[in-house]
């Protein structure tokens, strides 16, 4: 150790020094009772580490539930824009329903601020909508369509045509004409039916039932073929009760093929059967069949006329009973004829079950002075009034109140032009 200028040079001088120092320090009383203190602080260490321990763990946990605590109570009084005390409770805080309502309907709404996108939502098109109203067209189409082929089919046939032949030669039958016409009509304007047409047509000698067969059968060959229109008198096609089954067989055959014709040809053949009355019980047995309704058989499409005098003094009774000086017979009156005389048709054989009966009424005396006008025309003579009344006078009537109905019709009418 060296001493320059009053002041102690060396290295270990400091260390030297703090050492004596402590050694004292030590050896004191008050020192050593304070170490003593410190060892038994020392011992008492991993107690309050233990203890410690825990305690901040709690205290982690209170801030962290103070810290959830008050960012719940910070967001609330946000939402409900009021001061309310932090007490946290575990009840449900009341939201009002329009506020939610708005959220949806913020959230179900799609903006888009400007048509400048590349791509816009496509609108999706309604197909009920298309297909109504296609199948409204074609529902008008097929109207359409089955009007201008009942058109036709009228047409086809000359219903017009044929009214007026019947009033133009047909004399005192305005009502059975009107209802004959109407048949015709409903039936024709349709070419496919579940029956055929079965017209009987009935009245008293000399009315003019067999005039208006011949009628019927040459306006239907003018419109179409010999083969689909039939006209059959039973006193020459069939007298004799014997050759039932061959005529049978012969009707059987000639209506098959014109029906068969009738469907290639998309027409409906008419078949005409005058003097019913003389008709064999095997012919009306056979006819039967063929009229029922809702039958598989090719007889379907066709039209049968029975011309006949069966009912002609229930006609002729009916007529008188109902006319008189100042009306004529109307349309309900003539509905209730029509009934009684099916009926009674219905007895005599059960094939008129199906069929549509016109009755035809008695012949006034003017109807007969008509009758002698056309005949004597037709054979060259020119009459004036006064030669008819005379030959009209010799004619037997029966006599309702002012009214005279001829007793035979227009039957003598022939016989007296021929004497002229």
């Amino acid at each position: 150790m060296e001493i320059e200028g009053g002041k102690i040079k060396g290295s270990n001088v400091g260390t030297t020094l703090r050492g004596a120092f402590l050694d004292n320090l030590r050896r004191s009383p008050a020192v050593q009772s304070t170490m003593e203190d410190e060892s038994q602080v020392d011992t008492a260490k991993p107690k309050m580490s233990k203890l410690s321990s825990k305690l901040r763990a709690m205290v982690q946990i209170r801030r962290k539930y103070h810290m959830l605590k008050t960012r719940r109570a910070d967001s609330m009084s946000g939402m409900l824009n009021h001061s309310k005390p932090e007490v946290f409770t575990f009840e449900e805080i009341p939201v009002k329903p329009s506020m939610t309502k708005r959220k949806k309907r913020k959230k179900s709404r799609v903006l888009f601020p400007n048509d400048s996108r590349k791509y816009l939502p496509v609108k999706e098109r309604n197909r009920a909508k298309s297909c109504l109203f296609l199948l409204s067209v074609i529902v008008c189409f097929q109207v359409y369509n089955a009007i201008e082929n009942l058109d036709d089919h009228l047409q086809t046939y000359d219903l017009e045509g044929l009214e007026k032949t019947m009033k133009r030669e047909v004399f005192g039958q305005k009502e059975a004409m009107e209802d004959l016409v109407n048949l015709f009509s409903d039936y024709f304007s349709m070419y496919v039916h579940n029956k055929p047409l079965v017209i009987s047509i009935n009245g008293p000698s000399g009315v003019g039932k067999s005039h208006l067969g011949r009628l019927l059968a040459r306006h239907f060959r003018s419109i179409m073929k010999d083969e689909l229109v039939l006209q059959y008198f039973m006193l020459h096609h069939c007298p004799l009760e014997e050759d039932a089954p061959q005529c049978i067989q012969k009707l059987e055959e000639h209506i098959a093929k014109a029906v068969n014709q009738g469907e290639a040809e998309e027409k409906i053949p008419v078949f005409i059967f005058d003097e019913v009355e003389f008709m064999h019980s095997d012919l009306l047995d056979f006819f039967r069949p063929l009229f029922q309704s809702n039958q598989t058989n090719e007889f379907l499409n066709a039209v049968y006329v029975f011309i006949s005098n069966i009912g002609q003094a229930e006609i002729t009774k009916f007529f008188l009973q109902n006319s008189s000086s100042n009306t004529s017979v109307g349309r309900h009156k003539r509905q209730e004829l029509s009934k009684h005389l099916k009926s009674l048709l219905s007895r005599y054989h059960a094939m008129w079950q199906e069929a549509e009966i016109v009755p035809f009424s008695l012949l006034e005396k003017s109807h007969i002075k008509d009758c002698f006008l056309d005949e004597m025309t037709r054979e060259g003579f020119y009459p004036d009034s006064s030669h008819i009344e005379r030959l009209a006078s010799e004619i037997s009537y029966y006599t309702v109140g002012d009214k005279e109905y001829s007793m035979n019709g227009c039957k003598q009418v022939v016989g007296k032009v021929n004497l002229l």
